[in-house]
Formats: structure tokens, sequence, C-alpha cells
């Protein structure tokens, strides 16, 4: 049905009861009763009635200017509607682990703001259990975590990096039994703690000799970089111009790489928002491309 500020506009545009009624797809009786209950509510006669047609009052004129400009704003809000669910907006509220928002996350954003450059970021970093604190909470929409994450959401897998022990001297594992180069370690939440320990216990009889504790990968990466000792890192950190040696861990049972994955969670009603959907596509396109960070 015909709203009251449609009746009106067509009709301003017409000045012709007939021409009006089959615009708006009514007879002329019904048209003709509905500009008389619109009369009655504005309390003023809003048309004069001649043989030459219908011409607005004064007070016709204000009122079909106000319905014009209501009809006008609802077409601007309609679009902006439209625009809101074809376009992505808002704000994108992320948590990311340390480690990989410092050598992933950032070629993503990158491409996200490109195509998507009327979203904002807000971006937050630690570690992997600040992260789930931090959906719990609701302080992101998604999270990026490491490792082996107790999570009942939405998770998604990103990739899988593999576990190196690097040194600018050491070439192979057995090396380390007779090395007085000291062990360089980082703090990391305790499941990454745990994988090297339960590592280090299933190959060799007792502790380093030596180890260096610091509280940032990056400084411990660039401390093994210098020659300073040994460290294990994963491969997401690495690259093939750092001039280290690489030796990939692996479980002496079976053989197999000691790696570590990467997760993408957060609740369903967050992955239905039009930024995270958006953010979600951009991140699998580049985690597709993945399998060794060093190469």
């Amino acid at each position: 049905m015909a709203t009251e500020a449609e009746i009106l506009k067509v009709l301003a545009e017409e000045r012709n009861m007939r021409k009006a009624a089959e615009r708006l797809f009514l007879s002329q009786p019904a048209l003709s009763q509905r500009l008389q209950t619109i009369e009655k509510d504005w309390g003023a006669q809003l048309f004069i009635r001649s043989q030459k047609g219908l011409t607005a009052t004064p007070a016709g004129e204000q009122v079909i200017a106000y319905a014009t400009e209501m009809l006008s704003k609802k077409e601007e809000i309609f679009e902006t509607i439209q625009s809101l669910t074809t376009k992505v907006n808002g704000t994108l509220k992320i948590a990311c682990a340390s480690i990989v928002g410092q050598n992933w996350l950032p070629k993503i954003l990158k491409d996200f703001v490109s195509k998507y450059p009327e979203a904002k970021i807000s971006l937050m970093t630690g570690w992997s259990s600040e992260i789930v604190k931090a959906l719990y909470e609701g302080e992101a929409h998604v999270g990026i975590v490491r490792g082996q994450v107790d999570w009942k959401g939405e998770k998604i897998h990103l990739f899988r990096d593999t576990l190196y022990l690097v040194d600018k001297e050491l070439k192979t594992i057995e090396d380390v039994l007779t090395t007085e180069r000291p062990f360089i370690q980082f703090k990391s939440d305790s499941n990454y703690y745990q994988e090297i320990q339960q590592w280090w216990q299933q190959h060799f009889a007792s502790n380093p000799s030596k180890q260096i504790l610091v509280d940032q990968i990056e400084i411990c990466k660039q401390m093994a970089l210098d020659g300073i000792g040994y460290a294990i890192l994963p491969s997401i950190t690495l690259n093939d111009h750092d001039g280290i040696n690489k030796i990939a861990l692996t479980n002496n049972e079976q053989e197999f790489g000691l790696t570590r994955d990467t997760w993408l969670i957060g609740y369903e009603s967050s992955f239905e928002l039009r930024q995270v959907e958006a953010f979600v596509e951009v991140v699998q396109d580049h985690a597709r491309c993945l399998f060794d960070y060093t190469k």
C-alpha cells in the first residue's frame, strides 16, 4: 500500500487524480478518500481541486516538501543498509598470538585494508592463553592461536610449521651433547614450553649445561643469529637469509617432524559478521600458500 508521503509526491507531480491513481494502483474514489484522511490528519487543505486539476495550497507545499524529503531520506537509508550487507564496514577486533602478529599477520592486514578500506581494525597480541581469554571476555571477534588449544567454538586450521634447532656452529642434533654453547629459550605459554621439554627429555638424558632465558622470541632469535648460542624456533620466524644452520626437530621413534599448528578461533556469532567473514577469506587465501616458512 502506498504511504502518505508517496501519495502526496505523486499527486504533486501529476496534478491529476486519475493519473495519480493509475500510478499508485488505486481507484480514484480510494485515492480521494486517502487524500481526505491525510488532509484531516494535517488539519489543513493541501490541494485545491478544479477543472484544470490539482493545485497545492501554501500548506500543501510545505507538507509536500516534507514528504519529498522523507522519501529521499528513506532511499538514502535504504542504500546505506544495503551497503552494510554488500560492503565491509565496522571494526574488526583481532586477538593474535605475538609470534604470528610479528611474522605473518602484517601481510594479511595489508591485503585486508587494501580490499576493504572502509573497515577499521583493532589488534591485540599476546600468548595464546591470553588470546582465548580475550575471546571469552568479548574483547575480540576472532583469535589466532598456536598449538593445542581447548576451544569449543569455531576453529579453523590455518597452517603448520616445523620446529628447528638453529645455531651458527651446530650442524646436527647430536652436537648438542658436546657443545658448551648455551641454550637460549624465550618465555612462552606453558603449552609451547611443555612441547619443547618433552622433546628434550625424549632425546637427551639431562638438561642443557648452560641456559639463557629471555622474555621475547625476537630477542631469542637475534641472539642466535649473533652466534651467542643455539635456540629452538618455529619456521614462521626463519628465512633463507638468516645465515644460520637450521636442523629440523624429529621424533626418533616415528621419524616425523616436530611441528606447531596455528588456528583461527572465535564464536559462531562473530563469524557471521561481514567484516569477520571478509577477514577469514583473506586469511585462508594466505594460509593455502603455506607449508614451510623456510622455503
